[in-house]
């Protein structure tokens, strides 16, 4: 069987790929290990977390926030096995639509797990043990990431009482106590579903703050709205010893700076101290890949240093988000085809998905100053936002970074309602390289959310009308 490409893994960058490719021309294979497509992301990560996150939000909106809106109901009880199935739903509609879509585009699919045998040959070993060999004349590895654990910690993964983020996604009561390792990210996002769903929940962080790499002012103020939910948190504390009890699990930590350990025991411990790439049996080594950390070498156009091998995604450097990958997929099939593929890793926002939201997208205050880059800051509240006072989220603020000689904005920064969404509008206009007095000039409509953007653009150059 001979292709013009064979992409190993069906993640958000896989399968963007593949279907990008197809478009162009090329004949194109992929290549998966699970039996469906979608990767991490669709199956165990983004899509199911969402899913969750929203039903529970939904939940805890019920119980506490409807009285005030003149909504009277009883308290909300809780149907955990529907909840989950809704989140089931969800992954099947969005795996069953990339498999729709492969089709359509007419890529062939290999269920199995894929190894490169050299340049041009990939393996396909199914679970039957038969092995099929694909030609190609290129291959794009698209494998993603897997789970990290703390460093020199033996973790006693169960997926039932110590978890994962896979997990934590598939259990079947609410834990009366859920300790956290890691407040990234993802253990914030699991830790707000069973908070909403009545577990306490402690986190334990090595670092002295929560969210590393977010702007510091956002992840200061998420972490005193989180407290106020009921959040606990344990800051610049190491884990040494993750266990399994009769009761549940434990975990023992000590302060950084030094001191006496302390354990915590609960019914569930979320292990969620970031991730991996996924090169586990790619036969890069064999195939002669120059690897660095984990991650797969590649130069400005995705190749490795053996021809005709790309690599995209979680498996090369860069931020491990889905969208990130898609843009690298997209990138890549179309410099195989000849065209010039490219990404603006400037440009590339992040979202937590908690409530409050946080957006970001390009510098913190702190990578300027630490870039010796001189800006002006613009923040406005949402308190201040007519919108959100109607819908009772006033929480957070926006904050827009622009350079302070060209205007030039450099970053934004969002906690509060919708931010996943405001986000997008400041990427287009960082896209092309826009000021904050064009986004200050921009009619917004009102009433909106969206006006917060415009007033924290305004204040940039402290005009803003509404504070």
């Amino acid at each position: 069987m001979s292709y013009d490409l064979v992409v190993i893994g069906t993640g958000p960058g896989g399968y963007v790929c593949a279907i990008r490719a197809a478009q162009l021309g090329m004949k194109v294979a992929v290549v998966e290990k699970r039996k469906t497509h979608g990767g991490t992301c669709l199956n165990i990560g983004c899509i199911p977390s969402k899913a969750l996150l929203h039903a529970s939000e939904m939940f805890d909106l019920a119980g506490h926030d409807f009285a005030p809106l003149g909504i009277v109901v009883n308290k909300p009880s809780l149907d955990l096995p529907a909840m989950m199935k809704h989140k089931a739903d969800t992954v099947d509609a969005n795996v069953n639509g990339v498999g729709f879509l492969l089709k359509k585009n007419k890529v062939e699919s290999f269920f199995g797990h894929g190894s490169i045998k050299g340049a041009g040959k990939v393996d396909v070993k199914a679970e039957d043990g038969k092995v099929t060999t694909l030609e190609t004349k290129n291959i794009v590895i698209a494998t993603g990431s897997d789970i990290a654990t703390p460093p020199g910690v033996d973790v006693p993964f169960d997926e039932t009482t110590i978890v994962s983020s896979t997990g934590a996604l598939t259990l079947e009561k609410v834990p009366a106590k859920l300790i956290v390792i890691g407040a990234g990210v993802i253990g914030l996002e699991l830790g707000s579903v069973w908070k909403r769903l009545g577990a306490e929940v402690v986190v334990v962080e090595y670092l002295d703050r929560i969210l590393p790499g977010m702007d510091n002012e956002v992840a200061k103020q998420f972490q005193r709205i989180l407290e106020k939910q009921g959040f606990a948190f344990h800051l610049s504390s190491k884990v040494t010893k993750v266990e399994k009890t009769a009761k549940g699990g434990s975990v023992t930590f000590s302060p950084v700076a030094g001191g006496d350990a302390v354990t915590l025991s609960g019914d569930v411990v979320l292990v969620a101290t970031g991730r991996r790439p996924y090169t586990d049996g790619l036969g890069l080594e064999e195939s002669g890949v120059a690897m660095e950390r984990g991650r797969v070498v590649i130069d400005d156009h995705f190749a490795s240093n053996v021809p005709g091998v790309y690599a995209i995604g979680d498996v090369v450097r860069g931020p491990m988000l889905a969208h990130k990958a898609e843009d690298e997929g997209v990138a890549v099939a179309e410099i195989i085809a000849g065209q010039h593929g490219h990404v603006n890793y400037d440009v590339i926002p992040g979202v937590v998905y908690t409530m409050p939201e946080i957006a970001a997208i390009g510098k913190t205050e702190e990578e300027l100053k630490a870039a010796g880059i001189a800006y002006k800051v613009g923040k406005f509240p949402f308190t201040a936002n007519g919108r959100a006072r109607a819908m009772r989220h006033t929480e957070g603020f926006v904050k827009v970074l622009a350079d302070a000689t060209t205007d030039r904005v450099l970053g934004v920064h969002i906690i509060g309602v919708s931010a996943g969404e405001l986000i997008a509008e400041c990427a287009v206009l960082m896209e092309f390289g826009g000021s904050s007095e064009d986004l200050a000039r921009t009619c917004h409509a009102h009433p909106t959310i969206s006006e917060a953007v415009k007033e924290a653009a305004m204040a940039v150059e402290k005009r803003q009308i509404h504070m």
